[in-house]
């Protein structure tokens, strides 16, 4: 039987992203733990795992634009619409989620694909968060009050939010400066992951950040490659977890009228691999809440998740990788307060190991960062 150009994608999609499960079950692929290993034990390992899938999804997704095989313009990262306010608040927010939550988005599946009962509760609720924003109770707040203060580009006659665009917009047209703009981050990210011989010793660290790049740049492939048909059109898009597990859900409740996709298929994917890896190397195991804190905490954690991760238009995958390797602005926006809402929240959190009131605690994190003066 022929499969339809959706389902073929689906396909594709989802063994692309059994692989995708696998390699990070296995080497432990983590953004919140690199976060956390940076932050608590100035431990780049995991960091630069992550900074490498990123230069070389930037290399990849660029190749691809090059040799004509995808147009990321077509993407929802490089639109005129700018959105400054739900990345800024929803990287913030998603990354104090995935740190109360044990995990981002694609930790989460990863987790329960290993048998994690806690990350399954989480997935639950940031897919019904996220749902609830995208097309529920929270989406006029969405788009009355976040999505208001959007920037549009295209008033001000510049075509989309990449970063060599903007560039070109002060200093203008030049026909080498997109390469050079994808050259110096691209090879900024891979540089900085490569240039430490304790990370060059990790077989893991390193296979995982070629690795999970590599598979980003797939993704395109699929979608804009075997996924052209101009009378099937699919969405051009990569792996991101925030969004496809509310439409996952969705799914699941109403499967007789849905139709599976890219991103559904994905999500699917990356638990089976997770499973297999897991069974295979016997390291299944069944794990449940500790504590009601520890059930509160990713409570909170789900809900950040699914909220955070739809206003910024995606998570440390969705955003920190695949919208990377597109440059745009948004997705770079996101990235960093991803990186400083993870921060912050450990910092925090450290300070309340010592019984210190919430407001006080969050004072001396800001102190550690040098955003505030060192109390005396």
């Amino acid at each position: 039987m022929e499969l339809s150009n959706v389902h073929n994608v689906a396909l594709w999609g989802f063994l692309a992203a059994v692989a995708f499960g696998a390699i990070a079950n296995k080497t432990n692929f983590c953004t919140m733990g690199a976060v956390s290993d940076w932050v608590n034990m100035g431990d780049k390992t995991r960091l630069r795992a992550w900074f490498l899938a990123i230069g070389v999804a930037i290399i990849g997704a660029q190749l691809l634009q090059a040799w004509g095989v995808v147009n990321l313009g077509k993407s929802i990262y490089l639109t005129a619409n700018f959105g400054w306010v739900g990345h800024a608040l929803g990287g913030l927010l998603f990354g104090i989620g995935m740190t109360l939550g044990g995990g981002c988005g694609q930790r989460t599946l990863v987790r329960i694909g290993g048998g994690n009962l806690k990350s399954l509760v989480v997935m639950l609720l940031m897919g019904i968060t996220a749902y609830m924003t995208l097309r529920g109770l929270l989406a006029p707040a969405r788009i009355n009050v976040i999505e208001a203060a959007n920037l549009d580009l295209a008033g001000r006659n510049i075509p989309d939010q990449g970063i060599a665009t903007l560039i070109q917009s002060v200093t203008g047209e030049s026909k080498t400066l997109g390469w050079a703009v994808a050259a110096v981050v691209g090879l900024g990210f891979t540089l900085f992951a490569l240039a430490s011989r304790e990370f060059l010793k990790s077989f893991d660290a390193l296979f995982a950040g070629i690795s999970i790049g590599l598979l980003v740049t797939a993704g395109w492939y699929i979608t804009g490659k075997i996924g052209f048909d101009e009378f099937e059109p699919v969405r051009l898009e990569s792996y991101t977890f925030v969004a496809p597990v509310a439409e996952n859900l969705n799914y699941l409740m109403t499967y007789t009228g849905s139709t599976i996709g890219f991103g559904i298929a994905a999500v699917f994917g990356v638990i089976a691999g997770s499973f297999l890896y897991s069974v295979l190397s016997g390291s299944f195991r069944i794990e449940t809440f500790s504590s009601r804190a520890d059930m509160v905490n990713h409570l909170i954690g789900g809900v950040l998740m699914g909220f955070g991760g739809v206003i910024a238009l995606g998570c440390t995958i969705g955003q920190g990788v695949t919208g990377m390797s597109t440059l745009a602005l948004g997705s770079a926006i996101t990235l960093f307060t991803i990186i400083f809402g993870a921060a912050l929240t450990m910092k925090v959190q450290g300070h309340l190991m010592d019984e210190l009131p919430f407001l006080r605690a969050l004072r001396l994190a800001l102190a550690d960062m040098r955003l505030l003066p060192a109390p005396r």
